[in-house]
């Protein structure tokens, strides 16, 4: 799956959270995030200055909130964990490196209990 077409799926799947991600949505879905931030953080300085507190930021951060979640508890499905493991990045350190370590893993060749896999899909 490519750049546009993974931003494609999450946008199109704005508040799904069943199913099955590849890596590459997820992670495509990532990059974009990082890359919009820092945009909507420039055009932040360059239009209101530096004492806006980020405002186009924050809009951005909100319009994406249900689509990375969405992806994120989807890319969990296709690992075979429940999303609900999205929150043990709350806990500090140590629940981020396992959630990185559970993102970046394969997903399960075939089906598993949260349905067939992405690739077999067409997804």
């Amino acid at each position: 799956m490519g750049f546009q077409q993974a931003i494609a799926v999450c946008f199109s799947k704005y508040a799904v959270f069943e199913g099955r991600a590849r890596r590459s949505e997820y992670w495509w879905f990532f990059l974009f995030n990082i890359l919009m931030h820092g945009a909507t953080g420039l055009l932040d300085v360059a239009i209101f200055g530096g004492g806006s507190g980020g405002l186009l930021n924050g809009l951005y951060s909100l319009a994406v909130l249900l689509p990375g979640i969405g992806v994120g508890v989807r890319r969990l499905h296709d690992t075979d964990h429940s999303g609900w493991w999205l929150l043990i990045s709350l806990v500090p350190l140590v629940g981020f490196i396992l959630l990185i370590i559970w993102l970046a893993r394969p997903g399960d060749a075939g089906p598993n209990r949260f349905g067939p896999a992405p690739t077999a899909t067409g997804a």
